[in-house]
């Protein structure tokens, strides 16, 4: 597979018209994560992309991979294995032990709030914050603000898929943050 374009993984997402409410596009990533394959070859490119193969994590100090609930989990987890790395849920109020350091963020029609166990991210660790979807970028730059809120630098934010549209990418270039993306619509 390591000649193919990446185009071909658009092939293993389906469009899914008025999901979760009338007017959204949802992008379902379930054919790609069910095909070994296929969620490898994206795996190890997202995780090439973001500089953490060939050899980048040898010798270098202090570095995670950071996923943000839920289906950044999926693709953080994997690649954080894939290149020998630890792995911190970016979860949302509630659903950590411990003490937590939080962040709000803005939503279209609201606010939330997300975090990570002080415990989990100590001063001058590098961090490549992983999601599914880049979309507006506001869960995105929060999730990169609490890596920086815990003393850690942000390497790069990677998500499979970057919705042009939606202008989350320029956000996140805005805030001094690099983005990697294998797909775009």
């Amino acid at each position: 597979m390591e000649d193919r374009s990446l185009d071909f993984l658009k092939t293993y997402i389906r469009l899914v018209p008025d999901f979760p409410k009338p007017g959204i596009q949802f992008l379902d990533i379930g054919p790609l994560l069910r095909d070994a394959k296929v969620f490898n070859f994206a795996v190890e490119n997202l995780a090439r992309r973001a500089d953490l193969c060939d050899g980048f994590n040898a010798g270098f100090g202090n570095r995670l991979v950071a996923g943000i609930e839920s289906r950044g989990f999926i693709f953080g987890a994997a690649m954080a294995q894939k290149v020998g790395l630890g792995f911190v849920p970016v979860r949302k109020v509630g659903k950590l032990p411990g003490k937590t350091i939080r962040q709000d963020y803005c939503l279209e029609y609201g606010k939330d709030t997300i975090e990570i166990q002080t415990v989990a991210i100590t001063p001058a660790t590098e961090v490549v914050v992983v999601d599914d979807v880049l979309a507006t970028g506001g869960t995105a730059e929060a999730a990169c603000r609490l890596v920086e809120k815990a003393g850690g630098k942000v390497l790069a934010f990677a998500a499979l898929i970057a919705i042009d549209s939606l202008n989350g990418e320029k956000r996140l270039k805005d805030a001094g943050i690099r983005v990697e993306a294998l797909l775009r619509y």
